[in-house]
């Protein structure tokens, strides 16, 4: 066994790594708990039928303001909703180009973290 410390994003870890005959060496669980990865955002499904791409609220809120209409052609990088959740407005960009399928919300309304918002082609 050898005793390593590994730094991720300025936090130490103690581990314990045991070398195997003939393969990589197998990293033991970290002695300190792993911080919480952050949330991925919304990942768009590959296109395909009409709606196919769901566009989901990133967190819990409500949402304040909706910057496109059905039949809108977006690009990436593009502002689609904005939520609101402790007093800031998050916009909710599209993950890339195409055309609003849908919009599945209402401004004023209250969402949940994965809620659809709108759908995209």
């Amino acid at each position: 066994m050898k005793n390593l410390r590994i730094t991720v994003n300025g936090t130490s870890y103690d581990v314990q790594v045991e070398e195997l005959g003939g393969s990589a060496p197998a990293a033991a669980a970290p002695a300190a708990p792993a911080p919480a990865a952050a949330p991925a955002p919304a990942a768009p499904k590959e296109a395909g039928g009409a709606g196919s791409v769901k566009v989901t609220a990133p967190m819990p809120g409500t949402v304040v303001r909706i910057e496109v209409n059905k039949g809108d052609t977006v690009k990436a990088g593009q502002d689609l909703v904005f939520v609101e959740a402790m007093k800031m407005e998050t916009p909710v960009k599209a993950a890339q180009d195409g055309t609003i399928a849908s919009i599945d919300v209402q401004k004023g309304e209250a969402v949940e973290t994965g809620k659809v918002l709108l759908t995209m082609n």
